[in-house]
């Protein structure tokens, strides 16, 4: 049998992190053995990395990185097909909120810990369709959150962050800058849920469709948000003011946003969003597993207990 493969970001943890690369790394062959390490040298390349893995038989990929570097590795082993690897994560990323979702504490002394024990779950993944940002419709998988609206502009802004501001502190200032800039809009929805379909208007800045629980470096944006539950929790929020929205976007770290007013919840399968004007739609951008990769219009779809994960 092949040895687990990691896929390791080798610009993870940049931002305020303490980790040493080399030192995880060595703490990985103590706890699996011998693995094999492959490195990302590109946005995209984890994803590229992890297709390639699949299709040679890799048992286990493991992403070494934050939560998008795991997100490419999962879309690469789903987009190999059905019977693929199970895939692990090592978080050395400055949010680390799919690890939350999945249970596993921070430090990735934690995530060697689940990856030891060699126990499997099944989990939940969406599968949007969107517009990438020259314009062609593309499919992507996405295993936490994909967010419309303030996500996107949040994820530009943190990736022009100085380099010592890092984690749940960039995140936030980082959504204060977002707040600023964006504009509430109204969206053209149509919901399905237990097979009924539902067309209704949802004016919002921000619209999260959560497979998982936390987002940007720690947002407790759907409390009732399980992976592996067959279903997506939808929150939206909206504001009559910008200081108004920024104290709800406060809120979110503590999940006290969804006793607000102005924040709705539902459940769905499937959601479909637009604005029924294209060029605003270019300028609506999408957060997806924590990278800005597109915008509106956009399909999403459950696909329930696709991806096996070892934690």
């Amino acid at each position: 049998m092949k040895p687990p493969l990691l896929i390791v970001n080798p610009a993870c943890g940049a931002r305020g992190s303490a980790h040493d690369l080399p030192r995880v790394l060595t703490a990985v062959e103590k706890t699996l053995g011998d693995v094999i390490i492959r490195y990302t040298a590109r946005r995209g390349h984890a994803c590229e990395l992890a297709l390639e893995g699949a299709r040679q038989g890799y048992p286990l990929i493991v992403a070494v990185g934050g939560d998008g570097t795991f997100s490419e590795v999962a879309n690469g082993v789903l987009t190999a097909g059905d019977d693929g690897p199970a895939v692990g994560l090592i978080n050395m990323g400055t949010g680390g909120d799919f690890c939350r979702s999945l249970g596993i504490e921070s430090g990735f002394e934690h995530c060697l810990e689940a990856l030891a024990l060699g126990r499997e779950r099944p989990v939940d993944v969406g599968r949007a369709v969107f517009r990438d940002f020259s314009g062609r419709r593309v499919e992507r998988y996405f295993v936490n959150v994909l967010s419309v609206g303030v996500g996107g502009l949040v994820d530009k802004y943190v990736d022009q962050m100085p380099a010592f501001i890092g984690g749940k502190a960039g995140y936030y200032l980082a959504s204060l800058r977002a707040v600023v800039a964006s504009k509430e809009r109204p969206l053209q929805a149509r919901i399905t849920w237990e097979k009924e379909v539902r067309d209704q208007i949802i004016p919002a800045y921000i619209v999260a469709i959560c497979n998982g629980r936390w987002f940007g470096g720690g947002m407790d944006v759907a409390p009732m948000a399980l992976p592996d539950d067959g279903r997506l929790e939808v929150v939206t929020i909206t504001e009559h003011t910008k200081r108004a929205l920024a104290r709800k976007v406060s809120l979110v770290y503590t999940g006290r946003h969804l006793d607000e007013p102005t924040v709705h919840h539902f459940p769905c399968h499937r959601i479909e969003l637009g604005l029924g004007d294209a060029e605003a739609e270019r300028h609506l951008l999408l957060d997806v597993d924590g990278d800005a990769l597109g915008s509106l219009p956009l399909e999403v779809d459950l696909v329930p207990h696709r991806l096996r994960v070892r934690a």
